[in-house]
């Protein structure tokens, strides 16, 4: 008994860490840049594509998909993205099975 008694303020402790990690869960909303100078921005089910057109995808918090506008290449296929870590994105372009690397960026300069 003594044992345990010793023991519950560490438990107590690791319990509160890790119910306050959902609360610093990362999200996949945001600006993106890949290394060619192509961004995303996605802010819930709304995203802003590579080719500037604003519209409706599948969001969840760290993922979101959307069917290519037809006046970007691609047209018509699907973009999958998933959240790696706050900072990076694996976006699977259409029809290809590379997996593009985008960063996390700032908003863009005018």
């Amino acid at each position: 008994m003594f044992d345990l008694c010793r023991k519950a303020p560490a438990v107590a402790a690791i319990a509160v860490l890790l119910a306050a990690g959902g609360a610093w869960a990362d999200v996949i909303d945001g600006q993106w840049c890949a290394i060619d100078g192509k961004r995303i921005e996605i802010n819930g089910p709304r995203i802003r594509t590579p080719g500037g057109t604003r519209m409706q995808g599948d969001y969840d918090r760290h993922g979101f998909r959307y069917v290519v506008p037809a006046a970007e290449p691609g047209a018509g296929g699907t973009v999958n993205m998933r959240l790696v870590n706050d900072n990076v994105m694996h976006l699977m372009p259409p029809g290809s099975t590379a997996t593009q690397v985008w960063n996390r960026c700032g908003p863009p300069i005018s």
